[in-house]
């Protein structure tokens, strides 16, 4: 290595290119003369910067909306890698960003974007990068805040999100914006392929081969096409899957959104709807402490136990209360909670059939989960939402909604299966427990 092997290629036009001014952007900043004099100093520079970036200068004034994400790696226009991530699950998050401030733009708004990545506790087993895990969903959780209010313009966040620790740290930093409208996107599910396993399962190739369970040939195979969309969190209901569902269920992302098909249309149609909700919540004045209380909580927990999500949501649920500056659910919530909701999914990995979660996306996911809780009498329905209606308002639409048939339809056309083996009732539950 020298200096001669780093710059001895280097093309001697790149010198003739360089330019020190250029015109700057056309146009002039929309402020009146008492807003020029009046508006702190910052939020004029902001206009600045962004007729800098090339926003166009007469729609700097929209509504300023905050997108934060835990996107990782880089992907190309056609999807193939610029440069891995640490895991799927926030590879294709762009696609639901870019998704979100088209939408922004669209209504008015301006849309930001910022990030902060996130681990793979998978990556890292084995490893000391595993001492870091939990570690950096407290460190996210600051930076995001910090982020939030380095936008003091900002009149809403959206948050979108997938995996165990990115997913809970968003939402902390969500549940500390008492006094701003904040929704959450949840950043889906990894399809599975179609001959193969799942990535929980998967990984153990390594041990199997040891234990002469299972033949090299097959784990390399298996090993390089578990994962069968570049996106998505795992397919089974770990910790990045429960938290969709569970956060759902608090009513700070939209019904049916969690657990969609990374990738897909109806994924990105979620980060559109959302960036609508945001905005209509801007208007009407909802906030998040109008979403996230003591009622939104239970509600939550209920959905933990219905689904038989991972207990890593036992540290993650408390901590967004506590971040709300609401009740911190103690064991005695937990176990009243759990004596109380029947577990109504069958999914990885806790069967009894062992469906990936896109399947209970399509069985109707949390509304439908719901909709056996409220014959139950079990929800707190006259909880508020991010869609500005009631948990019971949203349940109402759901039960009568395209939406829900054209799904349940939709996973008995392609895999052959009943959404009611998915997400069962309560009596039928009993009888495949």
């Amino acid at each position: 290595m020298s200096l001669t092997s780093i710059f001895g290629n280097e093309d001697k036009k790149l010198y003739d290119t360089i330019q020190t001014h250029a015109a700057g952007p056309a146009g002039t900043l929309p402020l009146t003369r008492d807003e020029l004099i009046k508006a702190p100093s910052g939020d004029v520079f902001g206009m600045t910067l962004n007729a800098g970036m090339g926003w166009q200068a007469s729609k700097l004034a929209g509504d300023d909306v905050m997108i934060l994400s835990t996107l990782g790696g880089m992907r190309a226009e056609d999807g193939h890698p610029i440069a891995v991530g640490l895991h799927t699950g926030h590879f294709e998050l762009g696609l639901q960003v870019k998704s979100a401030a088209d939408k922004i733009t669209a209504l008015g708004g301006v849309p930001y974007a910022a990030y902060v990545t996130d681990p793979c506790d998978g990556r890292t087993q084995g490893t000391t990068g595993m001492f870091d895990s939990l570690p950096y969903r407290n460190d996210a959780a600051t930076v995001f805040r910090r982020l939030i209010r380095s936008l003091p313009t900002r009149k809403a966040v959206i948050g979108v999100a997938a995996c165990d620790k990115g997913l809970p740290a968003m939402v902390m930093a969500l549940a500390s914006m008492h006094d701003l409208p904040t929704v959450l996107v949840p950043g889906g599910a990894t399809l599975m392929p179609t001959i193969g396993e799942d990535a929980g399962t998967v990984q153990t190739i390594g041990v199997r081969v040891a234990n002469h369970e299972l033949s090299y040939e097959d784990a390399i195979r298996l090993g390089c096409q578990a994962c069968a969309s570049a996106g998505g969190g795992c397919q089974f209901l770990g910790t990045a899957g429960t938290g969709q569902v569970v956060f759902e269920g608090m009513g700070l992302a939209l019904p049916h959104s969690a657990l969609a098909p990374s990738g897909q249309p109806i994924w990105e149609e979620i980060a559109k709807d959302s960036a609508v909700a945001a905005t209509d919540m801007i208007h009407s004045g909802l906030t998040t402490k109008d979403i996230i209380t003591d009622d939104a909580i239970e509600n939550a927990m209920m959905i933990h136990a219905a689904f038989g999500g991972s207990t890593n949501l036992l540290l993650h649920i408390p901590a967004v209360a506590y971040a709300a500056n609401l009740h911190v659910p103690t064991v005695h919530d937990w176990a009243r909670i759990n004596k109380e909701v029947p577990r109504l999914v069958s999914v990885l990995p806790n069967g009894p059939v062992y469906y990936p979660t896109v399947y209970a996306f399509l069985a109707g996911g949390v509304p439908e989960v719901m909709l056996h809780l409220r014959k139950l009498g079990l929800l707190h329905e006259n909880v508020m939402t991010v869609t500005g209606q009631t948990l019971g308002e949203n349940l109402d639409w759901w039960e009568k909604s395209d939406r829900r048939k054209l799904c349940r339809q939709r996973l008995e056309e392609i895999d052959g299966i009943s959404p009611d083996e998915v997400i069962m009732s309560p009596d039928q539950a009993k009888v495949r427990a």
